[in-house]
Protein backbone atom coordinates (compact mmCIF):
# COMPACT_ATOMS: atom_id res chain seq x y z
CA UNK A 1 0.00 0.00 0.00
CA UNK A 2 2.71 2.57 0.91
CA UNK A 3 4.21 1.66 -2.61
CA UNK A 4 1.27 2.61 -4.43
CA UNK A 5 1.14 6.02 -2.42
CA UNK A 6 4.50 6.48 -3.20
CA UNK A 7 4.19 6.09 -7.19
CA UNK A 8 0.77 8.39 -6.98
CA UNK A 9 3.24 10.77 -5.14
CA UNK A 10 5.50 10.87 -7.72
CA UNK A 11 2.74 12.55 -10.20
CA UNK A 12 2.71 16.05 -11.03
CA UNK A 13 0.24 18.06 -8.38
CA UNK A 14 -1.69 18.93 -11.44
CA UNK A 15 -2.63 15.13 -12.39
CA UNK A 16 -2.99 14.54 -8.74
CA UNK A 17 -5.80 17.63 -8.33
CA UNK A 18 -7.80 15.65 -11.38
CA UNK A 19 -8.20 13.31 -8.61
CA UNK A 20 -9.15 16.16 -6.12
CA UNK A 21 -11.77 17.41 -8.50
CA UNK A 22 -13.29 13.74 -8.31
CA UNK A 23 -13.08 13.83 -4.35
CA UNK A 24 -14.25 17.36 -4.28
CA UNK A 25 -17.51 16.54 -6.58
CA UNK A 26 -18.05 13.50 -4.18
CA UNK A 27 -17.95 15.22 -0.94
CA UNK A 28 -20.01 18.82 -2.10
CA UNK A 29 -22.81 17.17 -4.54
CA UNK A 30 -23.04 13.48 -3.67
CA UNK A 31 -22.14 12.91 0.10
CA UNK A 32 -22.59 16.29 1.26
CA UNK A 33 -19.79 15.71 3.67
CA UNK A 34 -20.53 17.19 7.30
CA UNK A 35 -22.64 19.92 5.84
CA UNK A 36 -25.04 20.26 8.58
CA UNK A 37 -21.60 20.32 10.61
CA UNK A 38 -20.20 23.25 8.46
CA UNK A 39 -23.72 25.43 7.99
CA UNK A 40 -23.91 25.21 11.71
CA UNK A 41 -20.46 26.47 12.27
CA UNK A 42 -20.04 29.51 9.74
CA UNK A 43 -23.37 30.46 10.98
CA UNK A 44 -21.87 31.22 14.02
CA UNK A 45 -18.75 32.17 13.39
CA UNK A 46 -20.31 34.70 10.39
CA UNK A 47 -23.52 35.70 11.55
CA UNK A 48 -22.95 39.57 9.44
CA UNK A 49 -22.66 37.24 6.48
CA UNK A 50 -25.56 36.39 4.00
CA UNK A 51 -26.85 32.44 3.67
CA UNK A 52 -25.11 32.77 0.33
CA UNK A 53 -21.82 34.24 1.09
CA UNK A 54 -21.55 31.36 3.66
CA UNK A 55 -22.46 28.63 1.22
CA UNK A 56 -20.00 30.29 -0.97
CA UNK A 57 -17.53 29.49 1.99
CA UNK A 58 -18.44 26.06 2.30
CA UNK A 59 -17.92 25.33 -1.20
CA UNK A 60 -14.56 26.83 -1.49
CA UNK A 61 -13.77 24.92 2.15
CA UNK A 62 -14.44 21.64 0.21
CA UNK A 63 -12.61 22.71 -2.74
CA UNK A 64 -9.41 23.50 -0.47
CA UNK A 65 -10.38 20.03 2.25
CA UNK A 66 -9.83 17.84 -1.26
CA UNK A 67 -6.92 19.80 -2.33
CA UNK A 68 -4.86 19.09 0.75
CA UNK A 69 -5.41 15.69 0.20
CA UNK A 70 -3.37 15.71 -3.06
CA UNK A 71 -1.23 17.92 -1.77
CA UNK A 72 -0.24 15.98 1.52
CA UNK A 73 0.44 13.04 -0.78
CA UNK A 74 2.93 14.97 -3.07
CA UNK A 75 4.51 16.47 -0.23
CA UNK A 76 6.19 12.71 0.33
CA UNK A 77 8.56 13.16 -2.78
CA UNK A 78 8.62 16.73 -3.68
CA UNK A 79 11.54 17.99 -4.67
CA UNK A 80 13.38 20.64 -2.37
CA UNK A 81 12.84 23.19 -5.70
CA UNK A 82 9.27 22.42 -6.26
CA UNK A 83 8.50 22.80 -2.75
CA UNK A 84 10.53 26.20 -2.52
CA UNK A 85 8.47 27.24 -5.35
CA UNK A 86 5.31 26.74 -3.94
CA UNK A 87 5.91 27.41 -0.39
CA UNK A 88 7.23 30.33 1.16
CA UNK A 89 8.08 31.15 4.48
CA UNK A 90 8.29 34.53 6.07
CA UNK A 91 10.27 35.40 9.48
CA UNK A 92 11.88 31.91 9.67
CA UNK A 93 14.95 33.97 11.55
CA UNK A 94 12.15 34.25 14.39
CA UNK A 95 12.78 30.53 15.31
CA UNK A 96 16.33 29.85 14.81
CA UNK A 97 17.23 33.52 16.66
CA UNK A 98 15.07 32.19 19.48
CA UNK A 99 16.96 28.83 19.57
CA UNK A 100 20.59 30.32 19.08
CA UNK A 101 19.45 32.54 22.51
CA UNK A 102 20.19 29.53 24.50
CA UNK A 103 15.95 28.41 24.94
CA UNK A 104 13.53 26.19 22.88
CA UNK A 105 10.72 27.76 20.95
CA UNK A 106 7.16 26.96 20.88
CA UNK A 107 5.16 27.55 17.29
CA UNK A 108 1.65 27.60 17.47
CA UNK A 109 -0.76 27.63 14.57
CA UNK A 110 -4.32 26.33 13.69
CA UNK A 111 -5.65 24.05 11.58
CA UNK A 112 -5.93 26.15 8.25
CA UNK A 113 -4.89 24.08 5.04
CA UNK A 114 -2.96 22.93 4.18
CA UNK A 115 -1.40 22.73 7.65
CA UNK A 116 0.76 19.92 6.66
CA UNK A 117 2.52 21.92 4.49
CA UNK A 118 3.76 24.50 7.24
CA UNK A 119 5.47 21.19 9.32
CA UNK A 120 7.08 20.04 6.30
CA UNK A 121 8.26 23.98 5.41
CA UNK A 122 9.15 24.56 8.97
CA UNK A 123 11.97 21.78 8.73
CA UNK A 124 12.59 22.95 5.82
CA UNK A 125 13.85 26.33 6.01
CA UNK A 126 15.63 26.44 9.69
CA UNK A 127 18.11 25.58 10.87
CA UNK A 128 17.54 24.69 14.78
CA UNK A 129 15.77 21.03 15.23
CA UNK A 130 12.68 20.78 15.34
CA UNK A 131 9.79 18.29 17.13
CA UNK A 132 6.59 17.98 15.96
CA UNK A 133 3.65 17.37 18.91
CA UNK A 134 0.97 15.37 17.03
CA UNK A 135 -1.97 13.46 17.88
CA UNK A 136 -2.08 9.26 16.77
CA UNK A 137 -3.78 8.18 14.16
CA UNK A 138 -5.89 4.62 14.72
CA UNK A 139 -4.78 3.22 11.80
CA UNK A 140 -1.10 2.44 12.52
CA UNK A 141 -0.73 2.70 8.31
CA UNK A 142 -1.53 5.93 8.16
CA UNK A 143 -0.33 7.23 11.29
CA UNK A 144 3.31 6.06 9.71
CA UNK A 145 2.83 7.54 6.71
CA UNK A 146 1.40 10.95 7.68
CA UNK A 147 4.83 10.94 9.79
CA UNK A 148 6.98 9.92 6.72
CA UNK A 149 5.71 12.87 5.29
CA UNK A 150 6.21 15.34 8.07
CA UNK A 151 9.76 14.93 8.09
CA UNK A 152 10.58 14.31 4.73
CA UNK A 153 12.95 17.14 5.02
CA UNK A 154 13.63 15.94 8.00
CA UNK A 155 12.91 16.71 11.82
CA UNK A 156 11.16 14.28 14.51
CA UNK A 157 7.58 13.57 15.24
CA UNK A 158 6.65 12.75 18.88
CA UNK A 159 2.82 11.52 19.93
CA UNK A 160 1.41 14.14 22.55
CA UNK A 161 1.29 11.67 25.53
CA UNK A 162 5.26 11.17 24.65
CA UNK A 163 5.62 14.18 24.57
CA UNK A 164 4.72 14.76 28.23
CA UNK A 165 7.68 12.95 28.53
CA UNK A 166 10.16 14.46 26.44
CA UNK A 167 9.18 18.63 27.27
CA UNK A 168 11.26 18.18 30.17
CA UNK A 169 14.21 18.07 28.11
CA UNK A 170 13.85 21.31 26.95
CA UNK A 171 15.37 23.54 28.96
CA UNK A 172 18.65 21.36 27.86
CA UNK A 173 17.99 20.45 24.45
CA UNK A 174 16.64 23.72 22.12
CA UNK A 175 14.34 23.36 20.08
CA UNK A 176 11.53 24.27 18.36
CA UNK A 177 8.59 23.07 18.90
CA UNK A 178 5.56 23.07 16.65
CA UNK A 179 1.64 22.59 18.67
CA UNK A 180 -1.38 22.41 16.57
CA UNK A 181 -3.02 24.65 19.80
CA UNK A 182 -7.08 24.45 18.18
CA UNK A 183 -7.33 21.22 19.16
CA UNK A 184 -10.25 20.31 21.36
CA UNK A 185 -9.36 18.68 24.43
CA UNK A 186 -11.12 16.21 25.94
CA UNK A 187 -13.34 16.41 29.02
CA UNK A 188 -10.82 14.20 31.25
CA UNK A 189 -8.17 17.05 30.64
CA UNK A 190 -8.00 20.32 32.02
CA UNK A 191 -9.03 23.07 29.56
CA UNK A 192 -9.89 26.57 29.20
CA UNK A 193 -12.80 27.68 28.18
CA UNK A 194 -12.99 31.68 25.99
CA UNK A 195 -15.26 32.62 23.63
CA UNK A 196 -13.98 31.95 20.15
CA UNK A 197 -15.58 32.96 17.38
CA UNK A 198 -18.48 34.06 18.61
CA UNK A 199 -19.36 30.39 20.61
CA UNK A 200 -17.61 29.15 24.09
CA UNK A 201 -15.06 26.69 23.18
CA UNK A 202 -12.25 24.94 24.87
CA UNK A 203 -8.41 25.16 24.27
CA UNK A 204 -5.21 23.30 25.42
CA UNK A 205 -3.02 25.49 27.43
CA UNK A 206 0.06 23.50 26.55
CA UNK A 207 1.83 26.36 25.13
CA UNK A 208 0.32 28.49 28.18
CA UNK A 209 1.85 26.29 30.53
CA UNK A 210 5.30 25.41 28.96
CA UNK A 211 6.42 28.83 27.89
CA UNK A 212 5.69 30.23 31.34
CA UNK A 213 7.02 27.17 33.25
CA UNK A 214 10.04 27.03 30.96
CA UNK A 215 10.37 30.84 29.58
CA UNK A 216 10.31 29.90 26.02
CA UNK A 217 9.76 31.68 23.02
CA UNK A 218 5.84 31.67 21.53
CA UNK A 219 5.74 32.65 17.89
CA UNK A 220 2.06 32.00 15.87
CA UNK A 221 2.26 30.69 12.24
CA UNK A 222 -0.08 32.69 10.12
CA UNK A 223 -1.31 30.34 7.34
CA UNK A 224 -2.56 32.10 3.83
CA UNK A 225 -2.81 30.04 0.16
CA UNK A 226 -1.94 32.83 -2.59
CA UNK A 227 -3.16 30.44 -5.32
CA UNK A 228 -4.07 26.75 -5.76
CA UNK A 229 -0.98 24.52 -4.36
CA UNK A 230 0.56 27.69 -3.41
CA UNK A 231 1.23 28.83 0.47
CA UNK A 232 2.64 31.17 2.53
CA UNK A 233 3.64 31.24 6.10
CA UNK A 234 4.14 33.76 8.30
CA UNK A 235 6.07 33.76 11.31
CA UNK A 236 4.86 36.24 14.17
CA UNK A 237 6.62 37.23 17.65
CA UNK A 238 3.84 36.66 20.45
CA UNK A 239 5.82 36.15 23.65
CA UNK A 240 9.31 35.64 25.31
CA UNK A 241 10.62 35.60 28.65
CA UNK A 242 10.61 37.19 30.68
CA UNK A 243 6.63 36.48 31.95
CA UNK A 244 6.38 38.30 35.30
CA UNK A 245 4.08 40.63 33.99
CA UNK A 246 1.77 38.32 32.30
CA UNK A 247 -1.70 37.66 33.42
CA UNK A 248 -3.07 34.07 33.24
CA UNK A 249 -4.20 32.61 29.87
CA UNK A 250 -2.64 35.84 28.11
CA UNK A 251 -0.72 33.62 25.69
CA UNK A 252 -3.98 30.96 24.77
CA UNK A 253 -6.01 34.40 24.41
CA UNK A 254 -3.72 36.22 22.26
CA UNK A 255 -3.47 32.73 20.32
CA UNK A 256 -7.10 32.64 19.73
CA UNK A 257 -7.19 36.05 18.55
CA UNK A 258 -4.74 35.58 16.40
CA UNK A 259 -6.18 32.76 14.78
CA UNK A 260 -9.39 34.68 14.35
CA UNK A 261 -7.31 36.80 12.56
CA UNK A 262 -6.01 34.59 10.12
CA UNK A 263 -9.45 32.58 9.96
CA UNK A 264 -11.51 35.84 9.01
CA UNK A 265 -8.56 36.39 6.46
CA UNK A 266 -9.37 33.37 4.55
CA UNK A 267 -12.18 31.65 5.91
CA UNK A 268 -12.29 28.41 3.48
CA UNK A 269 -9.22 27.73 4.90
CA UNK A 270 -10.21 26.85 8.27
CA UNK A 271 -11.19 23.22 9.25
CA UNK A 272 -14.75 23.45 9.77
CA UNK A 273 -16.10 19.73 9.80
CA UNK A 274 -14.45 19.81 12.58
CA UNK A 275 -16.80 19.72 15.85
CA UNK A 276 -14.61 22.27 17.19
CA UNK A 277 -17.06 23.73 19.99
CA UNK A 278 -18.54 21.10 21.46
CA UNK A 279 -18.14 20.96 25.04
Amino acid sequence: MTFVIRLFSYLPLPILYLFSDLLYLVARFILGYRKDVIDKNLKFAFPEKTEQERKSIRNRFYRNFTDSFAETIKLLTISTKEFERRFVLINSRFLDEAVSSGTSALLVSGHLLNWEMGVVGINHAIQAPVETVYLKVNNPFFDNLINSIRTHFGGIVTEKKAFRRTMLTLAKSQRVVLLGSDQRPPSSEKRYKRDFLNRTAVFFEGAEFLSKKMELHVIYGKMTKTKRGHYRYEMIKMAEPPFAGHVEHSITDQFCELLEDNIRLQPDLYLWSHKRWKI
